[in-house]
């Protein structure tokens, strides 16, 4: 199963993907380097700010693709928050990004969905975040009203080959949701990765039974301070 370490970046900053996470935000650089040093050869890169319309961390992206290139290594890079317009997939695209990750301009702009597709879909990952099963867009602030299973098969029928779940845990003591997980990966029918929610190395073998999961995506942040998790994000980039 292939693991991403995710950077959350928000004003600058790599930011816990959970509220409900105590650990300190930390400079981008610093954590690519830790994550180069350990050999890590996958990334997955997310503009939480451009992800809610709050501005953009572009540019610190970019900086961080082009220093995950240096490192001579095949990788794979994935980039996603806010990503709305085909200019905007193209910049990342020539930055060097291998995958970029929609969701919002799923629900909201249906004929730029279109022209990503046409454009870009073998660098596509649908992204459906989700609380206790129900869709949350816009950076997890708003609810829509839908169920993830049914949203997944309508992202296989517009002809994305990958998806994205994002378990959005209901409190600090919640499991990650692996039957909305099971039931997105019979409905979709194409490659599922998890995030959000996975933390133990317990939850890592629970998602290995999930049949169609291929992999997920763990918080670089908590990676960095748990090397037992760490060992299983650095294996060949394919």
């Amino acid at each position: 199963m292939k693991v991403l370490p995710t950077l959350n970046i928000q004003n600058g900053r790599v930011v816990p993907a959970l509220t409900l996470d105590t650990v300190a935000e930390r400079a981008p650089m610093e954590v690519v380097e830790s994550l180069l040093d350990q050999g890590c050869c996958r990334f997955a890169l997310v503009d939480v700010d451009a992800a809610r319309n709050r501005g953009s961390n572009r540019e610190v992206i970019g900086n961080l693709i082009r220093r995950i290139q240096q490192s001579g290594t095949k990788m794979c890079i994935q980039v996603g928050g806010g990503i709305c317009s085909s200019d905007h997939a193209q910049h990342f695209l020539n930055q060097g990004a291998t995958w970029l990750l929609v969701g919002t301009v799923l629900h909201r702009y249906p004929v730029v969905v279109e022209q990503l597709l046409a454009r870009f879909r073998d660098h596509l990952m649908a992204s459906v975040d989700a609380c206790d099963g129900e869709v949350r867009i816009a950076g997890r602030q708003e609810a829509k009203g839908l169920r993830a299973c049914d949203v997944a098969e309508n992202i296989r029928n517009m002809g994305f080959k990958r998806l994205l779940f994002g378990d959005i845990p209901v409190n600090a003591a919640s499991e990650p949701d692996f039957s909305t997980a099971k039931a997105i990966c019979d409905r979709a029918r194409i490659p599922v990765f998890m995030g959000g929610s996975l933390r133990t190395q317990s939850h890592l073998a629970q998602a290995e039974d999930v049949r169609g999961l291929h992999g997920v995506f763990l918080d670089s942040l908590q990676l960095l301070d748990s090397p037992k998790l760490f060992s299983l994000s650095n294996s060949p980039c394919a």
